[in-house]
């Protein structure tokens, strides 16, 4: 089910498209559909089955390269959680992200008083530092309920 949010962020991803000079075809524009609607940062495989219910003809490997895309123009965020596959995010606002070592959940937070503390020496000293992200482990208030 399409939202006023959703309708808002696909004017504006056609519009990066067109100044980005991506070809935006009906494919790219149901990808990222999913991706917005999605709330479980999905996989490729996940994005893929959500897809293909709309679009029956798309490959795997289309979704692949579209995300390589996206990510490639700053669209979307890939994210590598508990050595598992990549999940995708179509927040690029910064933020950090919840992983349950349980049931691999992943959930968006800020936290800007990290955000703006020095960084430590060791840090300093390893060389430039492009951005600050963090992930934080542990089990979901969901799985602990469940025992």
């Amino acid at each position: 089910m399409e939202t006023k949010d959703t309708k808002k962020f696909l004017e504006e991803f056609k519009k990066i498209c067109e100044s980005c000079g991506i070809k935006l075809t009906y494919q790219r524009l149901e990808i990222y559909r999913v991706l917005l609607e999605a709330k479980d940062h999905p996989s490729a495989e996940d994005i893929f089955a959500r897809v293909q219910e709309r679009v029956p003809t798309i490959s795997l490997d289309t979704v692949y390269r579209t995300l390589a895309t996206f990510e490639k123009f700053g669209l979307i965020c890939k994210i590598y959680a508990l050595d598992e596959k990549a999940r995708f995010d179509p927040n690029v606002s910064h933020h950090h992200h919840l992983v349950c070592t349980k049931c691999h959940k992943i959930t968006d937070f800020e936290w800007q008083e990290v955000d703006h503390l020095p960084l430590p020496s060791q840090a300093r000293q390893w060389g430039e530092i492009k951005d600050r992200y963090l992930e934080l482990r542990g089990i979901c208030k969901d799985c602990l309920e469940k025992g």
